[in-house]
């Protein structure tokens, strides 16, 4: 089980807390042990694992240690800030809301050595597989999170992002739509060299997954009564990038957006098994989604 052992929290309150719990028989006699060993002032707040299997002497020796317990959870790619707080808030640690009011630039500002966005930090929470202690608030999962994606992308990549021609948003922005698109490892890039050349050429985006985010709901199919949503975040209604990510990135298509293929497409349509194909203008385009139709 996990127990905690609040700050502060004496030789006697321990005692008193791990006989409630059923961890210790004989509170007096781990006093004792305790004060006997010279392990007093040694006992450390925080949550262990602990068991009633466990003797007298390896609780104390695990709360002197400070070992304490661990939780994992995994954020996989493509995920909304909302979506990632449901996954950490299953610890049962914090609720949901209280990992959404965490996740803003304020938070990390101080502990971060990247850009960042003004409003949220969507985007901008790594994908990965995490340990955090128990003792772990909102904030710090949070300025973790953000914190991998400065080690993992920015730090390694800096000169580059910086000689990119997008802003460090833009780039994670660019990447988010990638995220959403790719199905398959090897369209990433080309997907994004679609992206850059409509971008170049003033063209619309026209990505379902934006409109998605703008109606705040997940459909297998959008229908063109969604196309017609007023926001910014609509690329069928509005040129060039939407104000901000619409998911976090992964590490392969933040190095995408980095390095977008070179090439002259300008539109791409997804197979039945989830690859593209993509094609220079809109007569190719209209005759490959005919091809996938079996028309």
């Amino acid at each position: 089980m996990i127990f905690e052992v609040p700050p502060g929290a004496g030789v006697n309150r321990i005692a008193s807390l791990l006989s409630e719990e059923g961890l210790i028989r004989d509170e007096w006699a781990f006093r004792l042990l305790v004060l006997l060993e010279g392990m007093a002032d040694g006992l450390q707040a925080g949550h262990y694992a602990l068991s009633p299997a466990m003797s007298a002497e390896e609780i104390a020796l695990k709360i002197q240690s400070g070992d304490v317990a661990t939780f994992t959870v995994t954020v996989p790619e493509g995920l909304t800030i909302p979506q990632v707080a449901e996954r950490v808030a299953a610890t049962g640690l914090f609720d949901p809301e209280a990992f959404v009011a965490a996740a803003i630039p304020a938070t990390v500002a101080e502990e971060v050595a990247i850009p960042l966005p003004e409003d949220d930090l969507e985007g901008y929470l790594f994908p990965e597989t995490y340990q955090f202690s128990y003792d772990a608030d909102a904030p710090a999962v949070v300025t973790r999170m953000v914190r991998e994606l400065q080690d993992r992308f920015y730090a390694p990549n800096r000169e580059e992002i910086e000689e990119r021609g997008l802003t460090f948003h833009e780039l994670v922005t660019m990447a988010s739509l990638i995220e959403r698109e790719a199905r398959v490892e090897q369209d990433r890039a080309m997907i994004a060299g679609v992206i850059q050349n409509r971008l170049d050429r003033g063209m619309r985006l026209r990505i379902d997954a934006t409109v998605l985010y703008a109606l705040g709901e997940h459909k297998d199919r959008v229908l063109y009564s969604d196309l017609e949503v007023d926001s910014p975040y609509n690329t069928y209604r509005h040129a060039g990038l939407p104000p901000g990510p619409i998911c976090s990135p992964g590490l392969a298509s933040l190095e995408a957006a980095l390095r977008p293929a070179e090439t002259d497409a300008l539109y791409y349509v997804a197979r039945p098994d989830g690859s593209h194909i993509f094609t220079r203008t809109w007569d190719e385009h209209q005759q490959a989604i005919r091809r996938i139709r079996g028309e």
